[in-house]
Formats: structure tokens, sequence, C-alpha cells
């Protein structure tokens, strides 16, 4: 990505084609969340089960998880314009056959090919931000990045709760078409190119090894939730994603054009940065997996209870995204971060003690809460990080950082999953041994027990968020790479005619 520094970037006017592809990254996210409340739904209609609906969540996330570490080679070999309309165009068809959909392989398929299309929007949206941005500007711009990625969760499982109670299901396809639209011909008016092609090859074994690496360990994690960690077909595919990705990092190390460059997990702040992020992105599961568990199957509350419910808190994480960026440039990340883990992980020990009886404000105040404090670390930590990369690992950083971000989600759902139906067995046999025997009391010890396990879940998540306020103490403001490498030649330089 060397190549587009040759492109003055004080030239172009930024914020249309910040505002096209902030568009289009706004509408990729709003799609993936307002499916979760709809599963239920779609159940009945096309008469499957739970394990089958959640294919059109598990299956999106895995097309993300395999497209994303082959969109470096993508940035590199099409232009901005080019890779950002074609990526629309097959969010487009995807919706297209989602909204059409009589069976449920139709409606999957669609959904296979949104995840297609959407894949590419967001590390390419962060690759022009390193591209336009200089490192003391780029908090403010992914801020507004930040934005749009957050008030689209807030919105969606409201609005598909409110579309569900009054129209079909299709009415949620039926309503992005246009909205694509006007994505697609605001790109040709206002989209410009702000890297130039690069006419790198691209190496198929690698491709072969991603794919099979991070399809494996997506599935593999996504599966362990339901068939438990013991399962024989969540161990083949772990230890096949293991292999292939041990094959893959050797392949990459040695090739002199990798299609994801790891060299980029030589520079301390990058690396630190998106292990600070795995903790991060598992602690922000907690809300968007556990709460919604408690809330429809522990008390009975609506999807559109649900989905209000977590509607402050994520539109005060939106409204707060770009002040955190602006203060991020001001006065890095460290501080942010320290403070948003610690307010994050105080909110959190509110949901380990939930009873049958906390009062729905109460839990809209603590989600709020851990919501505000996720707003100040999540965009200071990742720009952080890519801010030490020298402009020719742009691409890389910003493929490996979305790479990460998907296989912590797999890690983050299975793990919580697996923690809250383990304990909520144990908790059912203790109350199962102490307590009667009457229906009416058996179901009143399953919710209870249900319940418990969810608590156990949040302290694991407090545990989790612990291990990263750690970690932000060692997070330092670095300069670009490429400025610190010329200042050590110049000493180096100054040395020798010394």
């Amino acid at each position: 990505m060397s190549k587009s520094l040759a492109i003055n970037s004080s030239a172009i006017k930024k914020g249309p084609i910040l505002f096209v592809m902030i568009l289009g990254a706004f509408l990729a996210t709003l799609n993936q969340t307002v499916m979760s409340v709809a599963v239920p739904e779609l159940m009945i209609d096309f008469n499957i089960s739970a394990a089958t609906a959640q294919w059109l969540t598990t299956g999106y996330m895995l097309v993300n998880g395999v497209l994303i570490p082959i969109t470096a080679y993508l940035m590199q070999r099409f232009t901005t314009r080019e890779l950002f309309q074609t990526s629309m165009f097959i969010f487009l068809a995807g919706t297209i056959v989602s909204a059409v959909a009589t069976s449920f392989p139709v409606l999957l398929t669609g959904r296979l090919i949104q995840a297609a299309g959407a894949g590419i929007i967001m590390p390419l949206l962060m690759n022009v931000i390193l591209t336009l941005f200089p490192p003391n500007k780029r908090g403010a711009a992914m801020g507004m990045v930040g934005f749009a990625i957050i008030f689209a969760p807030a919105i969606g499982p409201t609005l598909a709760g409110y579309i569900l109670e009054n129209y079909p299901w299709e009415m949620m396809f039926y309503g992005m078409i246009p909205l694509a639209l006007i994505v697609i011909l605001c790109g040709f008016i206002y989209l410009k190119n702000v890297s130039e092609r690069i006419q790198a090859k691209i190496d198929m074994l690698s491709v072969v090894l991603s794919t099979v690496g991070f399809g494996a360990m997506m599935y593999g994690f996504s599966r362990a939730g339901s068939l438990g960690w013991s399962s024989a077909e969540v161990l083949v595919t772990l230890i096949s994603g293991v292999l292939s990705l041990v094959l893959f990092t050797w392949r990459q190390l040695v090739s002199q054009n990798p299609l994801l460059d790891l060299r980029a997990f030589k520079y301390s702040m990058f690396s630190l940065t998106t292990i600070i992020n795995i903790a991060v992105t598992i602690v922000m599961y907690a809300d968007m997996m556990l709460l919604p568990l408690y809330l429809q199957n522990a008390r009975g509350f609506t999807a559109l209870e649900s989905g209000l419910l977590m509607f402050p808190g994520s539109l005060l994480m939106g409204i707060l995204m770009p002040i955190t960026g602006r203060l991020f440039d001001r006065f890095g990340a460290k501080w942010l971060s320290i403070i948003g883990m610690a307010i994050t992980i105080a909110t959190t020990f509110g949901f380990i003690n939930l009873t049958d009886t906390t009062s729905y404000t109460y839990l809209v105040l603590m989600s709020t809460g851990r919501r505000f404090g996720m707003a100040m670390l999540l965009m200071p930590i990742t720009t952080a990080g890519l801010n030490q990369l020298p402009a020719r690992l742009n691409a890389h950083g910003t493929a490996i950082s979305n790479t990460i971000k998907q296989v912590a989600g797999a890690v983050g759902t299975s793990l919580l999953v697996t923690v809250m139906t383990s304990r909520t067995k144990t908790h059912l046999q203790d109350l199962m041994a102490s307590g009667g025997t009457e229906a009416a009391t058996q179901k009143q010890m399953i919710m209870e027990a249900s319940i418990q396990g969810i608590n156990d879940a949040y302290l694991v998540i407090v545990g989790i968020g612990i291990i990263g306020l750690l970690l932000s103490f060692f997070i330092k403001r670095t300069d670009q790479a490429s400025k610190e490498e010329s200042k050590a030649k110049l000493k180096l330089a100054i040395a020798k005619e010394a």
C-alpha cells in the first residue's frame, strides 16, 4: 500500500468519501443485527429448529471471517471505488435474494451473499481512514465510524421488533433494498479513489489455508456452544482449523508477497492492542447475547422490549464515539482505555446477581453504564495499534484487526454459552436435590437455574475485563513506524560519524 502515498490526500474532499463509506458500513452492520430477534418467527414460518435457524447468523459470521483475511489483497488489487461499489452490489444482490426467499435454504443463501459484500466494507473503510488522515487526526475520523457501527445495533433490534409485530419478516429485507441503492448511487457521485492499483499476485495456497483455518475455527467455536467441547464434530473442526492456521502463518512469514502480512505483529503497540481487543470483543458480547437471553427466556419480555432496553446505552455509545475519538487525538489511548474498562467492569458487576424480580429500570441503567465504558475504549484501542504501523502495512493491519475480532466474537459466543449451559445444569441439579417436585416448582427451579447460569457467565466476563484492564496500563503513545525507523537510521548515521 506504499504507492497509495503517491496520492495527495490533502487535495481530496474527505467528507463526501467518508459519508458514503460510513453509510455503507452502517447498512452492513444494521443488516447483521436485525436478524437476531427474527429467528423465533422464522423457525415457525419455515418449520425449522433453533440449531438450523442459527445458521442465519453463524453462516453470516463464517463468511465474514473467511473473507476478511483476503481483503488485504483486494485493497491492493482494486481501487477504492471499484471495491466499495462491487461490495455494495453483492450486498444488494444478497438482500434481494433474502427478500424473495420462500424456503430456508434460499434465505440462507441470500444471507451468505450479503455477508460476502459486507465483509469487505469495514476493512476497506478503516484502510481509507489510515490513508486520508495523519496519525494525530485519525481518532476523530474513527470516532465517526464508531458512531455509525454502534448506532446500527442500537436501532436494529428495536426496528426489527417493530417490523415483526406489524409486518411480515420479508419487510426487513425489502426495506434495505432502497437504502442499498441510495448508497450505490452516492458512491457513483461522491466516491473517489484514495489509493493506486497494485498488480499484486494472489497466493492461492494461502487463500485455501486461510479459508480452511479461519472457517473451521469459526465453525468449531460456534458449534461448541450447542454441542459441547467434547463433541467429535467440534474437536475435528478445531484441530483442522489450528493445523491450517499454523501452516498459514508459516506460509505468510516465508512468502515474498504474503496474503496477510503477519510481520505487523513485530510492532509492539499493534500486538498489545490486538490482544486487548480480543478481551474487549468478548466483554461486549455479554450485552449482545446474555442480556437478551435473560430478558426473553428467563423473564418473558418481548423482542421489542428487549431491544428498547438496550437502545439508550447503544445510542449514548454512538454519540460518545466521535467525542472519544477527539480525546484520543489529544491525550492518547492509555487513560481512555483504563477508565473505560474500569467503568465497564464496575457496571458488569451489577449483572452477577440477577434475579426473577430485578427491575427493568435497574437493567437499563446498568446496561447504559456498560455501553458508556465501552464507548471510551473501543475505537481508541484499535486506532492506537494501527497508528504505529507503516503505510505499507495499513491494508494488512486492518484485515488482521477485523479478522481477530471475528474470531474473538465466535470464541466469546461459544465461551459464554458453554459457561451458561454447564452452570445452569449444575444449579438445576442442586435445586432439584433440595426442592420440591411439583410441576410449578420445577418450572420455577428451571428459571432460577438459568438465571444463576447467566450470572456465572457475567462473572467470567468480569474476569476477562480485568485482564483487559491490566494490559491497558502498558499502552504507550507511539509515532508511526516509518518515522521511528527514520529516526533510528539518523541516530545510527550520527553515531557512525562520531
